[in-house]
């Protein structure tokens, strides 16, 4: 359907199925579950200039999720044999959920790699959250990995971001994480007009001032994200654009990964298909996984996702952004 009724009435991302040019949109089939993200609750200690999802010490619009609630998702995971290796637990900041702890001994008890975002600050210094991770390192090991975010290497430009008074704290808790011999590793953005070749060469000078033991050179132990701005001009994926980009639709993070929430007011938590989405109902898929698995209106196509926000765009596909580890 490419005629010139159709175009003129619709504009970028407004229809789940076509284009604005009036092309086929991309979708992308779920080829593997196989990272499960939670996500913890909206409410953080700080609040950044451009959080996608609006973190903030006030924003409870996705309430704290319980060890009951994400017990739930592991039960389904084992009985129907889901090849998920990964828990991934984002927020907000994790650790002002008082279940945190709990979560990630469950995830891990159950076989499962477990990956925590956070931002290294207050909550997860405090002595019953380290206490808990030093347990659970003692016990698992590398299978518990922290990433922290750490937006700039420069103090002026990360509290830019992040705010005022926000660096010295967050280079406290990475200290703590390298002294204590976690598996951790670093985010930063991309949104600094510096080439990556000057920030990972700034990440690497600090890493190895403090003594972390970061190799900034690697992609995985030092992730650097393309910005995300909903209201940004970026282009549509069409289904000609996989070839067009030398893509591959298993490398986009919903191929392989799905998201938890629960919203404020909801009785139960709702699958989502990936961490970028979380406030967007359009996108919701069920409150289960076998519900997310065949979900099959608007946004999607018999549990494929249709590639219709601008955070697919920019950050999955042109971005080649993943979230998992």
């Amino acid at each position: 359907m490419t005629d010139a009724a159709h175009i003129s009435r619709v504009a970028k991302f407004a229809d789940p199925d076509w284009t604005a040019t009036g092309e086929r949109r991309a979708r992308v089939a779920l080829a593997g579950l196989r990272t499960l993200w939670i996500n913890t609750g909206s409410l953080c200690n700080i609040e950044c200039v451009n959080c996608y999802i609006e973190s903030s010490p006030t924003n409870d619009r996705l309430v704290y999720i319980t060890s009951k609630e994400a017990a739930r998702f592991f039960e389904e995971i084992a009985g129907a044999s889901l090849p998920v290796r990964e828990i991934g637990f984002t927020g907000g900041e994790p650790f002002m959920n008082p279940d945190m702890l709990g979560m990630a001994e469950d995830a891990l008890a159950r076989g499962f790699t477990v990956l925590i975002l956070t931002n290294a600050m207050q909550p997860m210094q405090r002595p019953r959250i380290s206490a808990g991770l030093l347990a659970l390192r003692d016990s698992y090991g590398d299978r518990l990995t922290l990433r922290v975010s750490l937006d700039h290497h420069s103090q002026i430009l990360h509290e830019t971001e992040r705010g005022a008074g926000t660096f010295l704290p967050t280079l406290k808790g990475i200290d703590w994480l390298a002294w204590a011999g976690f598996n951790f590793t670093l985010a930063g953005r991309t949104c600094w007009n510096e080439s990556e070749a000057d920030a990972r060469a700034g990440y690497a000078a600090l890493g190895a001032a403090r003594g972390w033991g970061i190799d900034a050179y690697d992609r995985a132990q030092l992730v650097l994200f393309p910005e995300m701005d909903a209201r940004a001009d970026v282009p549509e994926i069409t289904e000609d654009c996989w070839g067009i980009l030398g893509k591959l639709q298993e490398d986009v993070m919903c191929a392989s990964s799905r998201m938890v929430v629960k919203r404020k007011g909801a009785k139960a938590p709702t699958v989502l298909p990936c961490t970028l989405l979380p406030y967007d109902r359009a996108f919701e898929m069920g409150t289960t996984l076998a519900e997310a698995a065949s979900a099959d209106s608007g946004m999607f196509e018999s549990g494929a996702v249709k590639l219709c926000h601008p955070h697919c765009a920019k950050f999955c596909v042109l971005g080649g952004g993943s979230c998992s580890a």
